[in-house]
């Protein structure tokens, strides 16, 4: 082969089945599963191998020879399959409500598949905009000579580079309009190949923040184009020289700008730009008020809320409950929060501790409840690794509380976590379902309403989903069938 020539890939032609756990087709052909980026269930799709492994392929859908009812004109110029296109989003070529669907079936195949665990019945999704709903994102600057200059934008697909974006769907209006403005200011600045990211926060009354990632220090004439480029586009201008906890406003005063509004409660968070908060505004507000419904907790009743943060759920549950215990690991968080509180007139229904709940015993359980004097209702909401070692302890001690509501992004953990907490400590798994936080993403958001059962006993496992009927209607057919 002669040096400069492109191998051609081979092209098969096969029927979609179904869609995995990152919104990509399945199928197969000549026995192996094949994974194929694009196409829906269903279709008749012409794919090109660009993976081939021992016992699957990957692949990218090149010719929808018969179309699924369900595949929609993607909104964004932006989504693509293959080199060149951004990454953000993954689905956009599949209708909305049948996401949502897609995402419900992810959950439950996880609970099942992985933890054996089948829900007693199902909560309805939970739906929010579809679009500009993504308040806080972290962009990638790159100077690229051969695409024209500075982009600023997600990666592309499956790559280290920057897609060439000049708008997005997902991002909030305003910020969308700011994609080339940003490129034209990094461009003019001295350390123009030194700013690595722009991180993008916007609070819940509409005030953006700007933080520009610098790893050489502004000339005077940069910060001058920085304020006036704040100035022009209403938005406050961050810095952070060095890790997330280093960032400050240019601007005195812009620290207390940044809010979420939890109205059902009263309850307003300040919080800064690079702090972990939920990036869909409307869908959080929702979220918080299912989860402190289901929870059903009472006026006299204490509360134990692990992984904290900020306060998300923390705070509206001091509004209902006679006291309420935050526990995160992160020190500077636990202190935010403990402001939070205070910001709120909470401070005495409130009590924040940092402490590494990954490590997390009965000992540490035994003295959290005499501490509380018992704990009525527990609220989990962990990262991605989930809450291997605080569902141990559930599972295993006689000082069960009467409910716990678990808030999960990632269903693999969350099904591991009700597998141990129904497998070891009988604990029901009520009702759980998924909320559409990411729209157009693979990413499914979840949650889990637990009450305490019969114990299994040592001879005779626990029977997945417990005796009772279904709480709510059957598990209805989806678009997305799952193989046993």
């Amino acid at each position: 082969m002669s040096r400069g020539k492109i191998k051609q890939r081979e092209k098969f032609t096969v029927e979609v089945e179904r869609l995995d756990g990152e919104g990509r087709g399945v199928a197969h052909h000549e026995g192996k599963v094949v994974f194929i980026e694009g196409a829906l269930p269903g279709e008749l799709v012409t794919y090109e191998r660009i993976r081939n492994k021992q016992n699957f392929e990957v692949g990218t859908a090149v010719a929808v020879e018969r179309p699924c009812a369900l595949r929609v004109e993607p909104k964004c110029p932006n989504f693509g399959i293959g080199p060149g296109n951004c990454g953000g989003c993954a689905m956009q070529h599949l209708e909305p409500r049948a996401q949502v669907a897609f995402k419900q079936q992810v959950l439950l195949d996880a609970l099942w598949h992985i933890g054996k665990v089948r829900p007693e019945g199902l909560l309805p999704p939970i739906h929010g905009p579809y679009w500009h709903y993504r308040h806080r994102a972290r962009l990638t600057v790159r100077n690229v000579a051969k695409k024209g200059g500075v982009l600023v934008g997600f990666h592309e697909r499956s790559s280290s580079y920057v897609a060439d974006m000049t708008e997005c769907h997902i991002l909030p209006q305003k910020i969308s309009d700011l994609l080339v403005p940003m490129r034209e200011l990094v461009a003019g600045l001295s350390i123009c190949e030194r700013m690595p990211q722009i991180e993008v926060a916007v609070g819940g009354d509409g005030h953006t923040a700007l933080v520009f990632r610098i790893l050489e220090p502004l000339s005077e004439a940069d910060r001058e184009r920085l304020l006036a480029f704040g100035r022009a586009h209403d938005c406050a201008i961050w810095l952070q020289p060095k890790g997330p906890d280093s960032v400050f406003p240019m601007v005195a005063g812009d620290e207390q700008k940044l809010g979420l509004d939890l109205k059902e409660f009263g309850v307003r968070i300040v919080f800064k730009p690079t702090d972990f908060t939920q990036v869909n505004h409307q869908l959080n507000e929702t979220m918080v008020s299912r989860a402190v419904r289901l929870l059903g907790v009472q006026s006299d009743e204490s509360v134990a809320d692990f992984f904290c943060g900020l306060g998300n759920f923390t705070l509206p549950l001091a509004t209902r409950a006679r006291q309420v215990i935050g526990i995160e690991g992160s020190e500077g968080l636990v202190e935010r929060a403990r402001l939070g509180a205070k910001d709120n007139n909470l401070t005495e229904k409130t009590e924040f501790v940092a402490r590494n709940l990954f490590t997390w015993q009965m000992q540490d359980w035994d003295a959290l409840w005499e501490k509380m004097g018992g704990i009525d209702r527990v609220l989990i909401d962990p990262p991605r690794e989930g809450a291997q070692a605080l569902a141990q302890t559930l599972a295993k001690t006689d000082r069960r509380p009467k409910r716990i509501v678990y808030v999960s992004c990632n269903p693999a953990t969350l099904a591991r976590d009700c597998a141990i907490l129904l497998h070891e400590g009988g604990w029901r798994v009520r009702r759980a379902g998924v909320m559409n936080m990411f729209p157009h993403t693979g990413h499914v958001e979840s949650m889990a309403v637990l009450e305490p059962g019969p114990r299994p006993q040592k001879s005779e496992p626990a029977v997945p989903g417990g005796e009772e009927q279904s709480l709510e209607a059957p598990i209805p057919q989806t678009l997305v069938q799952t193989e046993d």
